[in-house]
C-alpha cells in the first residue's frame, strides 16, 4: 500500500487524529502537509519530526478552517494535491433550544463547510494529475444521533452526504471519495477526561472506560488514531480503487446496534 509520490494534505493534524492519520501517511511513503489554526515553533516540530522518521517532506501551513478562504488558501499554499484528508473538528454538548448560536455556527464551519472548501479547491488540481483520493473524517454521528450534539451531528451527517456527492460527480474519473465514520477515539483530549470522570463516578480508570465512556462502544474498547490513519493509508491505496461513496466505521460495533 505505498503512497510514494503522493501528497497528503490532512487538515487539523496537529494532534489526535489527524496527526495519527499523517504518520501513517507518512510511514506508506506519502508527502505530507500537517494543518492546524495555529502557528507556533512546536507546530512546524512536528512536522520535521516525521519528517526526519520517515524520510518524506513534510510542512506545515497554517490556516483556519472556520474561514473558507482560508481552507481554499490551504490547498494552494500546498501546491499539490493527490489525497486529502479532511478531519478537522470541534464539538460543543447543549440541548438544542440553550445551544450557543455563535457554537453552532462554529461547528458547521470548522466540520462541515471547511469539507466543501477544500474539496472543492483540491478536486481541479486531482483532475488534472489524472488520480486523487479524498477520505473525510465523518464520525458514528454522521450516520446516528446523541442528544444535545445537535451542531456536530448536522455537520457529520453533511459530511457524510457531501462525500457521497463527490464520489458520484468523480464516478468515471480516477478519484475516489470515501468517509470513515469513527466512534470513540483514543486521543490526547480523550485521555485527558479520564481522571475527572473517574472521579464523578468514582470509578477506577478501567470501569470508568467501559461502563461510561464506552456505553456505546460494544467492544468495548476505543479506536486508537493508528487504525484510523491505516484505514485511510487502505482507501488510499490501489486495492480500494473502486472503494467510492461509502462510509466504513471504525467504531467497536457502535452502528451495528
Amino acid at each position: 500500500m505505498s503512497l510514494t509520490g503522493k501528497t497528503a494534505i490532512i487538515t487539523g493534524s496537529n494532534s489526535g487524529i489527524g496527526l495519527g492519520v499523517a504518520w501513517e501517511m507518512a510511514r506508506a511513503g506519502a508527502d505530507v502537509v500537517l494543518n492546524s489554526f495555529t502557528d507556533r515553533e512546536e507546530d512546524h516540530e512536528i512536522a520535521a519530526a516525521i519528517a526526519s522518521e520517515t524520510g518524506v517532506t513534510a510542512r506545515y501551513i497554517q490556516a483556519d478552517m472556520s474561514r473558507g478562504d482560508d481552507c481554499r488558501a490551504l490547498i494552494g499554499k500546498a501546491g499539490c494535491c493527490d489525497i486529502l484528508i479532511n478531519n478537522a473538528g470541534i464539538q460543543h454538548v447543549a440541548p438544542i433550544d440553550q445551544f450557543p448560536v455563535e457554537k453552532w455556527d462554529a461547528i458547521i464551519a470548522i466540520n462541515m463547510n471547511s469539507v466543501f472548501h477544500t474539496m472543492a479547491a483540491a478536486l481541479p488540481m486531482m483532475r488534472e494529475a489524472g488520480w486523487g483520493r479524498i477520505v473525510n473524517i465523518a464520525s458514528a454521528h454522521g450516520l446516528t444521533a446523541s442528544p444535545f450534539k445537535a451542531a456536530y451531528v448536522a455537520a457529520k451527517h453533511g459530511v457524510v452526504g457531501m462525500t457521497k456527492t463527490v464520489a458520484l460527480e468523480t464516478a468515471e474519473q480516477p478519484i475516489t471519495c470515501n468517509a470513515i465514520c469513527p466512534g470513540y477515539v483514543l486521543t490526547p483530549l480523550v485521555e485527558a477526561q479520564i481522571p475527572d470522570t473517574m472521579e464523578k463516578y468514582n470509578m477506577g480508570r478501567e470501569e470508568v472506560i467501559k461502563k461510561v465512556m464506552l456505553e456505546r462502544q460494544p467492544s468495548r474498547e476505543f479506536a486508537t488514531v493508528e487504525q484510523l490513519g491505516g484505514t485511510a493509508v487502505f482507501l488510499c491505496s490501489d486495492a480500494a480503487a473502486q472503494i467510492t461513496g461509502t462510509t466504513l466505521s471504525v467504531d467497536g460495533g457502535w452502528t451495528a446496534l
